[in-house]
């Protein structure tokens, strides 16, 4: 699991400076006006950077929020690597993969918006996230020591559903702790 955990680049302090002011700056216009209402152009005028030092960084406003979302998910990563049971070592893995399943959907409920950008900002694009096969890695282990089988297509099958958009309607239509009762539910029946 160590190593779909990369550390980040070292980068030069302007480039840094430059960064930090960027992603405080996005999180605020975002906080303030949500993820749709805010242009780039928004976002490069807030953080006092050019247009091209921020699509040059981030690509994209998607780009963007994969930046967003990276120390929230390291966070994350961190408590399944060597946080305390049951998210973390030394609970059974049916535990182990409820705990995930609750865990993951409070962070994807708290940032819907930034989530939902980074996995449908093109075909594919949830895939190309390094968190996804971090999270997918995890449950497909979980599920290998407690059922065997084809944990890796289970694993995908679980985490999709736990897609951002999908969540969302669930949420919606039947609320978040129904929502979460269910797939709690389905993540034990892999189990």
């Amino acid at each position: 699991m160590e190593l779909l955990m990369s550390r980040p680049v070292q980068e030069r302090a302007d480039a840094a400076r430059n960064r930090e002011k960027v992603l405080a700056a996005a999180a605020r216009l975002f906080a303030e006006k949500g993820v749709d209402a805010v242009s780039m152009d928004a976002v490069a005028a807030e953080a006092g950077v050019g247009k091209g030092t921020l699509f040059r960084r981030f690509g994209d406003k998607a780009g963007l929020a994969v930046a967003l979302l990276d120390a929230r998910e390291r966070d994350l990563q961190q408590r399944i690597l060597s946080g305390p049971p049951p998210l973390g070592p030394g609970a059974p893995a049916r535990e182990r993969l409820v705990a995930f399943v609750r865990a993951y959907l409070d962070f994807l409920f708290a940032h819907l918006d930034l989530v939902r950008m980074s996995e449908t900002a093109s075909p594919g694009a949830r895939y190309r996230i390094g968190s996804y096969w971090f999270w997918h890695r995890h449950v497909a282990i979980l599920l290998a020591q407690s059922r065997g089988g084809d944990a890796d297509v289970l694993a995908h099958t679980l985490l999709a559903a736990m897609q951002a958009e999908l969540a969302d309607v669930l949420q919606t239509e039947y609320g978040r702790d129904r929502t979460l009762t269910a797939l709690t539910t389905l993540a034990t029946t892999l189990t």
